[in-house]
C-alpha cells in the first residue's frame, strides 16, 4: 500500500481532535438497538476507569501536543456511570493534552428520574453538554420502543439538565408503528417549544439481530410507515425545524446557530478522533499514515486486554488514499456545508464531469466556491448521489 503524500498528513486538522469514550452497560436493551451494549448485574466501576487511563496513556504517547476538542461519553448508557469515573476520565485526558477553550464534553443519558438525578454531578465532573436519548413524547410508543421512562420523566429531565448544562441536546425517533404526519408534526412541535438547541431526529430503521429485526421477520410488527409516509415525515422535520430556528446541518440533525455538535462534526469533517472502550472506533493520524482502529466489541474481553496488553484495541488498519477519500466523501457529503471538493481531490480521487453536471442539472448538488454540496431536494436522495459521485 502506497504511503500518503506529505501533504495529507496533517489533513486532519480542517476536522480537529476529538476522544470517544464507550460505555457498554445499559440497564435494559431496547428493541430497535443494534449498538453495543449490554446488561450487567453489577460493574466494578473503579476497575474500568483504571482501564480507561490505561487507555488515555497509550494514545497520549501517541497523540502528543494534540489540542483536545471534543470528549464524547457514549454508549450503552453514559449516564449509568458513576460521576468520580466521569471525572476520572476527564482529568486523565486534560494531564495529557491541552483541552482547547471551548473544548465540549457530551456524555448520553437516559431521562428517568434516577440517571437525572447526577445531572449536577456529571456537571461539576465537567461534563458541558448532555445528549438525552426521549425518543418520543408519547407514553404508548415509549413502553412499544421498550424504554424505561415517561414523557414525564423525560420533561423532568430536560428541566434539570437545562438547569446544570450549558448546552442540551435530545434524540427523537420518527417512522414508528401506527404513526401518522400529523401525529409527528404535533409531537415534533411539542419538542421544540421545550427549548432544546440541538435535536437530532433519527427515522426508525429495523437492524437484523435486534428484537425488533426478529419481530419484523415473523410478520409482527405491524403499522410501520410506508417509505413515501416517511419520506414525507423526513421533509416535514426540515420544515418545523428551520421553522424553529434548528436548521440541519447534517442529514438527521438539527441545532441552532453555534449548538451544532463539535464532536460529531469532527466525525463529519474527517478529523481525528481516538477511541476506547469495548467496540470503539477510532481513526488516528501518525507518522505512518491514517489507522482505522477498532476494540474488543466483548466488555470481558476488551477489559483482560487492557489489563494484560495494554490496549483494548483488536484492530488496526492502514487506510489507503481511495479508503480514505470514500470516507471523506460519505462522511462530508452528509453536512449540509458538503465537503471541500479540492480536499477530496488531494487524495487521488476522481470526479466524472458528466454525472457532476447531471447532479447539478437535476439540482440535486451545488458547486459553489469550491464545495459540493447536496440541496434540500437532493437530500431525501443522498445515498443515491453518493453511488454516482463514488463510481
Amino acid at each position: 500500500m502506497a504511503p500518503a503524500p506529505a501533504s495529507l498528513a496533517e489533513d486532519w486538522r480542517a476536522g480537529g481532535f476529538a476522544l470517544y469514550v464507550h460505555w457498554p452497560f445499559c440497564a435494559a436493551k431496547c428493541p430497535y438497538c443494534d449498538f453495543n451494549s449490554h446488561v450487567a448485574a453489577s460493574i466494578d466501576q473503579p476497575r474500568w476507569l483504571a482501564a480507561y487511563r490505561t487507555e488515555i496513556a497509550r494514545l497520549g504517547a501517541e497523540l502528543p501536543g494534540r489540542v483536545l476538542n471534543s470528549i464524547f461519553f457514549g454508549g450503552g448508557t453514559p449516564s449509568l456511570m458513576a460521576p468520580e469515573t466521569v471525572a476520572g476520565v476527564i482529568a486523565a485526558a486534560r494531564d495529557l493534552w491541552p483541552f482547547a477553550n471551548d473544548v465540549e464534553i457530551t456524555l448520553e443519558a437516559n431521562p428517568t428520574s434516577v440517571e437525572a438525578g447526577r445531572f449536577r454531578a456529571y456537571a461539576q465532573a465537567g461534563v458541558n453538554r448532555v445528549s438525552m436519548g426521549v425518543q418520543a413524547l408519547n407514553d404508548d410508543d415509549l413502553r412499544r420502543l421498550g424504554r424505561m421512562h415517561s414523557v414525564a420523566e423525560a420533561r423532568a429531565a430536560f428541566d434539570i439538565a437545562r438547569d446544570s448544562f450549558d448546552r442540551v441536546s435530545f434524540d427523537l425517533i420518527y417512522a414508528r408503528q401506527d404513526q401518522d404526519r400529523d401525529h409527528w408534526r404535533r409531537e415534533l412541535t411539542r419538542a421544540l417549544s421545550m427549548a432544546v438547541d440541538h435535536l437530532s431526529a433519527y427515522q426508525l430503521t429495523i437492524e437484523p439481530g435486534t428484537a425488533f429485526g426478529a419481530r419484523h421477520a415473523r410478520g409482527g410488527l405491524r403499522g410501520l410507515p410506508d417509505d413515501d409516509l416517511s419520506a414525507d415525515m423526513y421533509l416535514d422535520t426540515q420544515e418545523i425545524c428551520a421553522a424553529a430556528g434548528l436548521p440541519a446541518y447534517e442529514i438527521s440533525n438539527h441545532a441552532r446557530p453555534g449548538a451544532e455538535s463539535r464532536h460529531n462534526l469532527i466525525y463529519w469533517r474527517q478529523g481525528d478522533w481516538a477511541a476506547i472502550g469495548p467496540g470503539a472506533h477510532g481513526r488516528l493520524s501518525l507518522p505512518t499514515g491514517r489507522w482505522a482502529t477498532e476494540a474488543h466489541r466483548a466488555p470481558g474481553a476488551w477489559l483482560a486486554a487492557v489489563e494484560t496488553r495494554g490496549s483494548g484495541d483488536s484492530l488496526r488498519e492502514l487506510l489507503g488514499l481511495s479508503d480514505r477519500a470514500l470516507e471523506y466523501l460519505l462522511m462530508s457529503m452528509r453536512l449540509t456545508e458538503g465537503m471541500e471538493l479540492a480536499r477530496y481531490l488531494a487524495h487521488g480521487a476522481e470526479l466524472s464531469r458528466s454525472r457532476l453536471a447531471d447532479l447539478i442539472g437535476l439540482g440535486l448538488v451545488t458547486h459553489i466556491d469550491g464545495r459540493l454540496a447536496a440541496t434540500m431536494t437532493g437530500r431525501p436522495v443522498l445515498n443515491a448521489i453518493l453511488r454516482e459521485l463514488a463510481e
